[in-house]
């Protein structure tokens, strides 16, 4: 038995709004895209253009131009141990390939500059110039370059170089992985879509309480209430 009749059907009519509000959301009409997917591709677009860092690492890491390191990396792959031996090599290291090890060893910074220019490069989604250089595919170079800098690392911490393993996991976080992870992303600032940037946030807030309050009244108008 409905409790209140006025407040029950109001609450449901307010229901029948969401969900066609949501059904229309989830239509291809934004470009070939639904509204999520939309969204999502804004503000990722936005996140991108707020991650560019490569050229502040690059000033950060040339105190180690001169600091000379000596490493063997084991692989999954001998062919990933190859590719790698060869991305170093075209950084100005020294890299020998024997199986799944490498022994590298050269100018840490040679070596991190290599990998911010492959980066910088990535991130402006230039994936041809990449498998131009290399011979393989563009997010494969860069997937190298994030496995070798995590098999460093921990070559480096075990020879007690913790200064030099904390500068390759700053490049591998927040130039190589960064520039992997948003490949093929085209960069924006925020400023670029304030009007719809606040539309969304304004939407979103109002779209939840609209949710909220048609339960509400659907619940009340049901003859359920809360109490202590």
């Amino acid at each position: 038995m409905i409790y209140n009749k006025k407040e029950f059907y109001g609450g449901t009519g307010l229901l029948v709004i969401f969900f066609l509000v949501l059904f229309m959301m989830f239509q291809p009409i934004y470009h070939g895209h639904n509204g999520m997917q939309f969204l999502d591709n804004l503000y990722n677009s936005i996140s991108k253009g707020s991650i560019n860092y490569s050229a502040q690492l690059k000033a950060d890491m040339a105190k180690y131009d001169g600091k000379a390191i000596d490493v063997t990396l084991t692989y999954g792959t001998e062919v990933q141990a190859a590719q790698s031996a060869e991305m170093f090599a075209k950084a100005g290291a020294q890299a020998t390939a024997g199986g799944k090890a490498v022994h590298l060893a050269g100018s840490l910074g040679a070596i991190l500059n290599g990998s911010l220019d492959d980066a910088q490069v990535m991130y402006h989604n230039d994936g041809q110039a990449i498998q131009a250089k290399y011979g393989i595919e563009a997010r494969r170079v860069l997937f190298n370059w994030w496995t070798s800098f995590k098999l460093m690392n921990k070559a480096l911490g075990n020879q007690k170089e913790f200064e030099a393993a904390k500068a390759v996991d700053t490049v591998q976080t927040k130039a190589v992985e960064a520039s992997y992870n948003y490949y093929g992303v085209q960069a924006q600032s925020i400023t670029d879509d304030i009007g719809l940037v606040s539309f969304s946030l304004v939407f979103y807030v109002l779209y939840t309480l609209w949710y909220g309050f048609a339960i509400l009244f659907v619940f009340e108008g049901w003859g359920l209430k809360l109490s202590h």
